[in-house]
């Protein structure tokens, strides 16, 4: 069973159906709401994320419900980096602090493979963490989604 995505988010991808993809993965990850987060994958998804294996909707729930009350205040901007039928490759970099206050900017990629639905059964990401001082920090916007005029990565030179 699967989540059916719109019509013109499913593959073979444009350049803008990939971009919008991407940019609705980025508005999801940025409610910080898990089970709607979820819905995105197929229930058997696979994901390596930095060295930790999920397999299936619960296992993501779990890692997304631990990932966020850990990392405070949140904010991801994600950017399409290439395509090509099912797959896209997305580079990402979001801002958060940990309970003690420090912040992070935590830089990666994504490669995802969709199934024929439009909902992603494959995510392996890369991830590197980066000490930042609170007076480095790009991503200002209400915790939620990112606003349209607020610049992207390659805008923000990241």
């Amino acid at each position: 069973m699967t989540t059916q995505a719109p019509a013109s988010l499913v593959p073979p991808f444009t350049r803008e159906t990939a971009a919008a993809k991407v940019r609705k993965a980025e508005d999801g990850w940025n409610s910080r709401d898990p089970e709607k987060v979820s819905l995105a994958y197929t229930v058997d998804s696979v994901w390596r994320n930095r060295a930790e294996f999920v397999t299936g909707r619960e296992q993501i729930v779990q890692f997304l419900t631990r990932k966020w009350s850990h990392e405070h205040e949140y904010r991801l901007i994600k950017e399409l980096w290439a395509f090509d039928g099912a797959r896209i490759a997305v580079r990402f970099a979001y801002e958060w602090h940990d309970d003690s206050g420090n912040w992070f900017r935590s830089y990666g990629n994504e490669n995802w493979e969709f199934d024929a639905q439009g909902v992603m059964h494959h995510r392996h990401a890369s991830i590197n963490d980066r000490p930042i001082q609170e007076s480095e920090r790009l991503y200002h916007w209400p915790l939620g989604r990112r606003p349209d005029d607020h610049p992207g990565l390659s805008d923000l030179g990241l």
